[in-house]
């Protein structure tokens, strides 16, 4: 593969998802579309992953339209991936699924338009090399995800999509106003949107006042914290988790919210230099740790296992966010790892929720119990998810969360890294005390008793998790390797 691909591919596996969308929609029936689903999820998949090989093994690539680094690498190849599980467990999900939001006859071919949408916005937001047009896209999963969310038509499903699109739209509303303080103040420069270009951003936040360079960068990370779900301006993430399909609920918080702290990390980088690497980087480490800490006593209560897998999500961008903040070599590779572990759990999480609501519906809204006895295979999907969420040995989560805590030490930034330590023992024993509720039989009157299933029925979620926890145990053991590794070597030098 030479350097020259690297770009056509970039834009292949930008567009490829929408291809895929349109001809879904000329399919004839439901079980026509499922197939397509099947055979273009693959074929993405392919050209996505190709993209992201591409990234991480050749020198970067910049043009006006696109960046291919290795972040965007790492971003692309994770993203493709949570989407094509999403994709292929879609059907599974469907047939068991009334979606009201969209005309009976339509429902199947929305949902995928929708979703391939999706997956097309959230391959392109790594990939764009100018903010301002970034944040359109992050605008644009905004419009194709909050459907998705009301999928069911459900009061409560309709809720929360209104929730998140009003949340996320005011949000990004102040983003746009930082972009036009940073046009508006380089306007004399003569550059127009190719001064929000990441390559051309440092210089353009360096030629502005510094109180309008400031006052845009607050704007705008305000603005992606909403869309990140960053505490306290997380009010839509947990009924959005629980309330949207599961396959777009592991998209949601395996790729979206990380995918939009990219951009947030390539804007502190491209600030440091114009407003004080402290000043761009005391909002990160803010941020991270109080999302952490306000997830930490939800963790403690029982509640529905998708609700429960939301706020862990507030957790582990709270401890991403953490390790972007400290910024050595050491966090960094923690923060990788993390990434790629959090996402490949997480999402098998909510895919295990498809057999599990349908083994006991009450589990949508109160603690799953006796899952078990009545279908081994749904509680060893919800199993490898929680200990590996928890970051118990030899979980990839238990290296990544060390290393950011050491980065932290080694860098001199004690405090930090010590309350963010205390922080995940709290949570950690949230998550445990969850999963033991799932082997306690129920004893609620108001609760439904577990039904029996066959392991058939709970089938999808099997190759799933066998796949997860061999990727899981690939990243482990890579782990060693990580933090000398020319991925982290290239992330220190900046991404901007």
């Amino acid at each position: 593969m030479t350097d020259e691909l690297t770009i056509p591919l970039t834009a292949a596996a930008v567009v490829a998802p929408v291809l895929v969308a349109l001809v879904l929609q000329v399919a004839r029936s439901e079980r026509t579309a499922h197939r397509l689903n099947r055979v273009g999820a693959v074929i993405t998949a392919i050209v996505g992953l190709g993209a992201a090989a591409a990234m991480l093994t050749r020198e970067s690539h910049a043009t006006s339209w696109v960046i291919a680094d290795t972040a965007s690498g790492i971003y692309v190849g994770v993203v493709t991936v949570i989407a094509l599980m999403s994709a292929l467990l879609s059907p599974a999900y469907l047939s068991g699924a009334q979606g009201e939001f969209f005309a009976a006859r339509r429902s199947v071919r929305s949902y995928y338009l929708m979703l391939y949408a999706f997956w097309s916005a959230l391959v392109a937001i790594p990939v764009i090399a100018n903010l301002g047009i970034g944040l359109l896209v992050v605008e644009a999963t905004t419009a194709a995800s909050s459907v998705l969310v009301a999928f069911s038509g459900k009061p409560r499903a309709l809720e929360a999509g209104w929730k998140y699109l009003i949340l996320t739209t005011l949000g990004m509303s102040l983003a746009f106003l930082g972009i036009v303080i940073m046009f508006v103040a380089s306007a004399a420069r003569g550059g127009g949107i190719g001064q929000l270009d990441w390559s051309a951003l440092p210089g353009t936040l360096a030629h502005i006042p510094h109180g309008a360079a400031v006052a845009a960068y607050a704007l705008v990370m305000l603005g992606l914290a909403t869309k990140i779900g960053w505490a306290p301006v997380h009010n839509w993430l947990p009924d959005a988790h629980s309330e949207a399909p599961a396959p777009v609920s592991a998209m949601l918080s395996s790729a979206l919210l990380p995918t939009v702290m990219l951009l947030a990390w390539r804007l502190r980088d491209a600030a440091s230099g114009a407003i004080g690497n402290t000043a761009a980087t005391a909002p990160l480490a803010a941020f991270g740790i109080f999302s952490v800490a306000v997830a930490v006593p939800f963790l403690w209560q029982p509640m529905a296992w998708k609700r429960l897998l939301a706020y862990h999500s507030l957790e582990h961008m709270g401890i991403i966010t953490v390790g972007i903040a400290i910024g050595s070599p050491l966090a960094l590779a923690g923060v990788v790892l993390h990434f790629a572990g959090h996402a490949l759990a997480k999402a098998l999480g909510f895919y295990a929720a498809i057999p599990l609501y349908q083994i006991q519906p009450d589990a949508a809204r109160h603690s799953a119990r006796d899952v078990a006895a009545s279908s081994p295979t749904t509680f060893a999907a919800m199993a490898v998810c929680a200990f590996t969420l928890a970051g118990l040995p030899p979980s990839p989560l238990f290296f990544s969360e060390l290393f950011i805590i050491l980065g932290g030490i080694e860098s001199g930034q004690v405090v930090l890294a010590s309350t963010l330590a205390v922080l995940i023992a709290f949570a950690f024993i949230g998550l445990l005390h969850a999963l033991l509720e799932a082997l306690q039989t129920n004893s609620g009157q108001d609760s439904q008793p577990a039904r029996k299933t066959s392991e058939e029925r709970a089938a999808p979620i099997l190759i799933p998790t066998l796949l997860t926890a061999a990727a899981l145990a690939a990243l482990t053991a890579y782990a060693w390797l990580l933090p000398a590794s020319g991925i982290v070597r290239h992330l220190a030098q900046g991404i901007s």
